[in-house]
């Protein structure tokens, strides 16, 4: 049996710059789909999936993330107060436990690659696990849950959350090139961000989902700047390819990219529809904004 994954990393320092202004005094991540904000729903299905440490990685003006997962006597003792305590027992259910929850700065917006890298002494010498909070996934079971039996399948390594993607798009992504393939698990041989679709080997790229071993660090720790001028995490995992086993897992459920302003209404139509309490009344709000079209 593999080591347990325990700990998971939440990049949260972007700027959020296509959601301005919305964003431009509230974290991306606080962005509600429905009722939650999407941070909280990462958080949750980190949670699911058996995670014990949830180590944020945030930058400036992002104080309101930590404000978040932190008590609120006030609030909780008007609720209380006014009987409502299903509401109450949402929001303590919502809090890590004290002492599992984590907080470092990323001083400068250099990718993806860097904020990982920023958690380094938080992990240790452990697996664990990273959460982007834009790439929210609606399904039955969690996302990084179906990826943690995977790698118990696999017996430990890395293992990416992966999906087909229209092949024009592939350069919105870091794509795989994949070698065994049983339709669910795919061997990955390489990684390439972002390329153009002419130059893609395949149109099976990554979403917001990883599970990592530690070797990751070490080069992380000299890594050069790629895509975006940014210190890329898909680069640096196409390096540790050579030494270290690698999967993609063709998970089960829909991927929202709220990252982008169509996702993000998408996200909140899908999940809204989801709910009892909201989908006969969000069926009819559907049909007749269509019926106008």
């Amino acid at each position: 049996m593999p080591q347990k994954v325990r700990k998971a990393v939440f990049p949260v320092g972007g700027l959020g710059t296509r959601f301005l202004p919305a964003t431009k005094a509230m974290p991306k991540e606080m962005l509600p789909v429905v009722d939650r904000p999407l941070i909280q729903y990462a958080v949750d299905e980190a949670k699911a999936a058996g995670i014990e440490e949830f180590i944020f990685v945030t930058g400036r003006g992002k104080v309101i993330i930590e404000d978040h997962f932190d008590r609120s006597y006030e609030l909780e003792s008007v609720l209380r107060e006014r009987g409502k305590d299903t509401v109450l027992d949402e929001l303590q259910d919502g809090i890590p436990k004290t002492g599992s929850v984590a907080y470092i700065r990323q001083q400068e917006p250099q990718g993806l690659g860097h904020a990982v890298w920023c958690a380094k002494r938080f992990i240790g010498d452990e697996p664990f696990a990273v959460i982007l909070a834009d790439d929210l996934i609606l399904s039955e079971k969690p996302c990084l849950a179906q990826m943690m039996e995977a790698r118990d399948e696999l017996g430990g390594g890395n293992i990416l959350a992966a999906m087909e993607v229209p092949h024009e798009h592939t350069s919105r992504y870091g794509i795989l090139r994949p070698g065994n393939d049983d339709g669910k698990i795919v061997e990955v041989k390489h990684l390439v961000e972002k390329p153009k679709p002419s130059e893609a080997p395949s149109n099976l790229a990554v979403i917001g989902r990883y599970i990592l071993e530690p070797a990751v660090f070490d080069l992380l720790e000299n890594q050069s700047r790629g895509a975006g001028n940014e210190i890329q995490l898909t680069d640096v995992l196409s390096s540790l390819l050579k030494t270290s086993s690698f999967y993609g897992l063709r998970f089960e459920g829909t991927r929202f990219d709220c990252g982008d302003k169509i996702g993000f209404l998408h996200a909140n139509i899908a999940f809204a529809l989801e709910r009892d309490d909201m989908k006969h009344e969000m069926s009819e709000i559907i049909r007749e904004i269509g019926s106008n079209l």
